[in-house]
C-alpha cells in the first residue's frame, strides 16, 4: 500500500472531507505528503480539490533558492491559487476569480484539463481559506486537500477536517529535538474540548507564554478554556510544561489522524527507523516515513 492510500484510509476512517498537512517546519517533507496524497485521489477516481496556506509547489524556493518538490496534478482537479502562477492553456479551465487578493493576484478557482505542474498561493487570511474550502466543494470536490501552516488552522476547527503533522531532520539538529518538536505540535494541536459544566476560565485572543506562566505559578485547577488550539500561543518545551501542568481546553478542537517523517535533511540525516519509532512512540499516533511509506503505529 502507498503511503498516500495509507494516509486516506486513516482520514476516511473519521469521515474526514478535507485533509490538512502541516509541519513543524520548513523542508519536513510536507509537500511530497501532499504529492502522494493527490495520487492516490487520482488512482481512487476521487475528484478533489487542493489548495495552500503560503506558496508551495514552486521549482525553487523563494527563501533559499534551493530546488523544491513538485505538484503535478490531473484532472478533473480542482485547484484553487493565486492567478499570476496558473500554467498555461490548456492545461486548466477558468471557473471564477474570487474577492481575495494575494501578492501574487487574485485567488483563482480552476479545473484541470490536462495534466500539468501547478503550483499554490492560497488564501491570505483563515476566513479566506473558510471560503475557499467551502467553495471547492460547491463546485464539486468530494475531498479538500490543504496544505497548510498551524496559524491558519482556526478556520477549519471544529470541522470534518482531519490534520497530518509531517517533521523531520531539516527541522532539529538532533533526533531528540525533533521528537520533541513534533510531541508539542502535536500536544497543542491535539487540546481536548472544554466541559461546559466544569468550573473554566475563558482566554480572549491568545494564550501567551507570559499568561501561561502566570497560571502555573498561581497554581490555577480551572480549565483554561482557548476559542481553538491555534489560540495558544506556545512552543517546544514551553508548550508541554503548560500542558502538564495545567488543563488546556478549546472550544473548537481539531482531530489529528498520522506524523510522517522526512529522516533526510540537506544539513543532516537520522536513522530512519529510528525515528520513526520514537515519533510514534512519543505521539501515540502512527508514523508514517514520507519516503519509504512504512509505517510505525503507535
Amino acid at each position: 500500500m502507498s503511503l498516500g492510500d495509507a494516509l486516506l484510509d486513516r482520514c476516511s476512517a473519521g469521515g474526514a472531507r478535507s485533509i490538512v498537512v502541516v509541519g513543524t517546519g520548513k523542508n519536513v517533507g510536507k509537500t511530497v505528503v501532499v504529492r502522494t496524497l493527490c495520487e492516490a485521489l487520482a488512482r481512487r477516481n476521487v475528484r478533489f480539490g487542493i489548495t495552500s496556506v503560503g506558496r508551495d509547489g514552486e521549482a525553487i524556493d523563494a527563501v533559499d533558492a534551493m530546488p523544491k518538490p513538485r505538484l503535478f496534478l490531473r484532472p478533473p482537479t480542482l485547484v484553487a491559487t493565486a492567478s499570476s502562477v496558473l500554467p498555461r492553456s490548456p492545461a486548466c479551465e477558468m471557473l471564477e476569480i474570487s474577492k481575495m487578493l494575494t501578492a501574487a493576484g487574485a485567488i483563482t478557482l480552476v479545473a484541470v484539463r490536462s495534466p500539468a505542474y501547478f503550483e499554490l498561493i492560497g488564501p491570505p487570511t483563515a476566513a479566506g481559506m473558510q471560503t475557499v474550502r467551502r467553495r471547492l466543494f460547491e463546485l464539486g470536490a468530494k475531498r479538500v486537500i490543504v496544505d497548510g501552516a498551524v496559524d491558519r488552522l482556526a478556520a477549519l476547527a471544529g470541522e470534518d477536517d482531519a490534520v497530518i503533522v509531517s517533521t523531520g531532520a531539516a527541522d532539529a539538529v538532533t533526533p531528540q529535538a525533533a521528537v520533541t518538536d513534533v510531541v508539542a505540535l502535536v500536544t497543542r494541536l491535539q487540546t481536548p474540548a472544554y466541559d461546559p459544566a466544569r468550573e473554566h476560565l475563558r482566554v480572549v485572543g491568545a494564550l501567551t507564554p507570559r499568561e501561561a506562566a502566570d497560571f502555573i505559578a498561581a497554581k490555577e485547577t480551572r480549565q483554561i478554556v482557548v476559542r481553538d488550539p491555534t489560540q495558544i500561543a506556545l512552543r517546544g518545551k514551553a508548550l508541554l510544561v503548560a500542558a502538564q501542568r495545567l488543563e488546556l481546553r478549546c472550544e473548537r478542537p481539531l482531530r489529528v489522524v498520522a506524523v510522517t517523517v522526512a529522516s533526510i535533511g540537506r544539513d543532516r540525516y537520522f536513522e530512519p527507523r529510528e525515528f520513526a519509532r520514537a515519533v510514534a512512540d512519543a505521539t501515540k499516533l502512527p508514523t508514517f516515513d514520507a519516503y519509504a511509506a512504512t509505517v510505525d503505529a503507535a
